[in-house]
């Protein structure tokens, strides 16, 4: 499977699940080739996401409707995924 068709599908099921204002995803896996977990063929991604589905909830609890949105794809196509994860009423206008 392609790196873009992985990052569209990991893009849209996050848009699917929490209705982002933005989802920003990058592709970090270049600077971990040679690590361990590269060498299964999982990625590792960068996520920015804001979403009013966040406001009030803590941080533990944002990463975790991140990764169920990713769920199946966790441990096989997606070895790491640093989040940030922000209620729309916290960025800076």
């Amino acid at each position: 499977m392609s790196t873009d068709t992985r990052m569209e599908r990991i893009r849209s099921r996050i848009e699917a699940a929490l209705a982002p204002v933005e989802c920003v995803l990058e592709d970090d896996s270049a600077r971990h080739r040679g690590h361990a977990g590269a060498a299964s063929g999982g990625g590792h991604y960068n996520v920015r996401i804001i979403s009013s589905r966040f406001e009030g909830l803590r941080l533990v609890m944002r990463h975790r409707l991140v990764y169920d949105s990713v769920h199946d794809m966790m441990h096989n196509e997606i070895h790491a995924l640093a989040i940030v994860a922000l209620a729309p009423s916290e960025v800076p206008q």
